[in-house]
């Protein structure tokens, strides 16, 4: 095929470079999140006006109300495991050193969660409903990134 396809059926394979641009943004309410998380080791979410709800990761409206939510709240306490896996294999199908916990993390009363590592901890010893804390790394290195907390680690250790 030497010629750009102008219809998808025609298109059946391409061979060769094919060159795409493309930028991915965070987005008003990334970029306040991101931002909270590099300078002040927080978490942040947004409030609706109109039901009150509080979403993590922070959404600019409301899914219910398709209110613009103009408030941002902190996140506190600890979240909980809400569900969680044990890898053994990397994403190359290779036999990790240490198994990997990936966790997806609620708050009481939020709306969301995030799916994060767990630390300090042993794979044997996580469980549903676990109380966890996010591990940030040092303020002088983080850069605005979800990997700016290394992990999640048990409340109260």
């Amino acid at each position: 095929m030497h010629e750009k396809p102008h219809r998808f059926v025609d298109l059946r394979a391409w061979f060769g470079k094919k060159t795409e641009h493309y930028r991915y943004t965070q987005g008003v309410a990334g970029e306040h999140f991101f931002r909270e998380i590099k300078e002040n080791g927080k978490l942040l979410g947004t409030r609706c006006p109109k039901c009150g709800r509080v979403f993590l990761p922070p959404r600019l409206y409301c899914e219910d109300c398709m209110e613009y939510t103009t408030e941002w709240v902190p996140i506190e306490g600890p979240g909980h495991v809400e569900t969680y896996t044990v890898l053994h294999r990397d994403l190359d199908d290779k036999p990790l050193e240490t198994p990997r916990v990936l966790a997806f993390i609620t708050w009481p009363g939020i709306e969301g969660g995030l799916i994060h590592d767990l630390g300090e901890v042993d794979p044997d010893e996580v469980y549903v409903g676990m109380p966890v804390e996010p591990v940030f790394k040092p303020q002088e290195e983080r850069e605005g990134k979800i990997t700016d907390i290394r992990y999640f680690k048990p409340a109260g250790d």
